[in-house]
């Protein structure tokens, strides 16, 4: 059983990491990283164990939304994406198996990604050049050369 004082550094831990997630949302290990200077680990343990129950931290949906985001926004390979999400500190297999998941749809939007990126270059630069360019950015040969194809027709 918790006594008060213990119940009171839970709260004020709860509140404090509360805050952090509601700015921005935050995959556990953002938190874990956040909160490292933590003396009471179990304190920290209990505290995200709370938060995820209440899906307060959910990596899950965090990749859903975070992929969702860089799609909109930016013009990045499927091996970017990767890259941005283990960089939250995100588990591989989590990350592996929402692109498993998703392979149509991430094939489709790094295949139209590609071909933006070629429509942008294409004035100053050369095909081979841009292919370069796009295989340097980990874009695969395959959905360079169906881009290419697609702009073509």
């Amino acid at each position: 059983m918790l006594d008060l004082e213990e119940l009171e550094r839970k709260d004020k831990l709860k509140t404090k990491v509360l805050k952090y997630i509601m700015y921005k949302k935050r995959t556990e290990q953002e938190v874990r990283r956040k909160f490292s200077n933590i003396e009471d680990e179990d304190l920290l343990d209990d505290v995200i164990e709370d938060l995820k129950e209440n899906g307060y931290i959910n990596d899950d949906s965090y990749i859903e939304r975070a992929v969702s985001e860089f799609v909109n926004l930016n013009n990045l390979s499927l091996k970017e994406l990767k890259y941005k999400l283990m960089n939250k500190g995100l588990k591989k297999d989590l990350i592996e198996d929402y692109f498993y998941n998703h392979s149509e749809e991430l094939e489709q939007y790094e295949i139209n990604s590609a071909k933006n990126i070629i429509l942008k270059k294409s004035n100053n630069s050369e095909e081979q050049e841009i292919i370069e360019h796009l295989l340097k950015k980990g874009y695969k040969i395959d959905l360079v050369r169906r881009a290419m194809e697609e702009l073509e027709e």
